[in-house]
């Protein structure tokens, strides 16, 4: 069993708002509200995958024993280059030796999987640290602009410092299945533009997300309507409504801050999880759960309860 031990986040400067999408696109800044929840997300400039990585690992390890840390896994679906991924450069800015790193090139997804696979190996490593950094905007706006997709992501990056002995809420179980059968319906060739089957990715993530926290939260004799919090992977506040609904459960529970961000793939998810801690945070035997489904298919959710 391993603790959430901290959460960190980092967003760059730049705004993106509806109105100067809506004028680049030629679409009205209200249709992109109806169908995503979404008013503005952030654009990286200059900074890199690597570079917002490492400020959202600083804001999560700003009071952690860095010398605790025994591994770092870095998730991401947008890295500048094939090898080698954004995890060695990030371990080394943040001067943490020669301990291992992992890189998952997973989108959306990437957090939920490296929060699992840290909740295995923190028993052999110590702490890890997991973090999901994107730059979708370097996807989405190659031409030819696509305002499907355009309209949806933003940039940023989160952290979670999982660590072995400590924290705020304990890991009590996992769960994440992957489905190749859809591989071709969300994908990102070298050097092509963001394809999307949005029809499909809606429909697979509404069903997937309510059934895999079912499947998790059966396992561990509880039912929806026990979670105090969820946490899942920003992608569409329409999605996010919808699993509420299926769920059963008050949309209220489901914590959103896509309004603002858009959705940063394999980084959202961490980053609402360091703006709810901030602002509300584990309270002893709450329970949260957190969820993420993205491109693969991957999916998954994760329990926690605060201690």
């Amino acid at each position: 069993m391993a603790y959430l031990r901290a959460f960190g986040a980092y967003v760059p400067e730049r705004v993106m708002d509806n109105a100067e999408m809506a004028s680049r696109l030629g679409c009205e800044p209200d249709w992109i509200v109806n169908v995503s929840g979404i008013s503005e997300r952030r654009y990286a400039e200059a900074e890199s995958v690597s570079d917002m990585a490492v400020r959202a690992a600083e804001n999560c390890l700003s009071d952690a024993d860095r010398a605790k840390i025994g591994m770092v896994v870095v998730c991401s679906g947008s890295a500048e280059r094939r090898f080698p991924g954004p995890a060695v450069t990030v371990s080394k800015q943040l001067g943490l030796g020669e301990i291992p790193v992992l890189d998952l090139p997973m989108a959306s997804a990437g957090s939920l999987f490296g929060l699992a696979l840290a909740n295995q190996l923190a028993g052999t490593y110590g702490d890890i640290l997991v973090i999901g950094a994107e730059k979708m905007s370097s996807v989405v706006n190659r031409e030819p602009l696509d305002k499907n997709t355009a309209i949806l992501f933003g940039d940023g990056a989160g952290a979670c410092l999982v660590s072995e002995t400590e924290g705020p809420a304990k890991i009590v179980d996992s769960v994440i299945h992957t489905d190749g059968s859809f591989a071709e319906d969300l994908r990102l060739e070298f050097g092509e533009s963001l394809w999307m089957n949005g029809r499909s990715v809606i429909m697979q993530a509404s069903r997937k997300i309510p059934k895999v926290i079912r499947e998790l939260l059966s396992a561990n004799a509880r039912v929806a309507s026990d979670v105090d919090v969820f946490l899942m992977h920003q992608a569409n506040q329409n999605l996010i409504d919808k699993v509420a609904t299926t769920l059963e459960v008050l949309s209220a529970k489901f914590y959103s801050n896509i309004e603002r961000y858009g959705n940063t793939s394999s980084a959202s998810m961490l980053i609402a999880a360091a703006e709810w801690q901030k602002s509300a945070g584990f309270k002893k035997d709450a329970s949260v759960v957190f969820a993420g489904f993205g491109a693969g298919f991957h999916w998954g959710a994760l329990l926690a309860v605060g201690i």
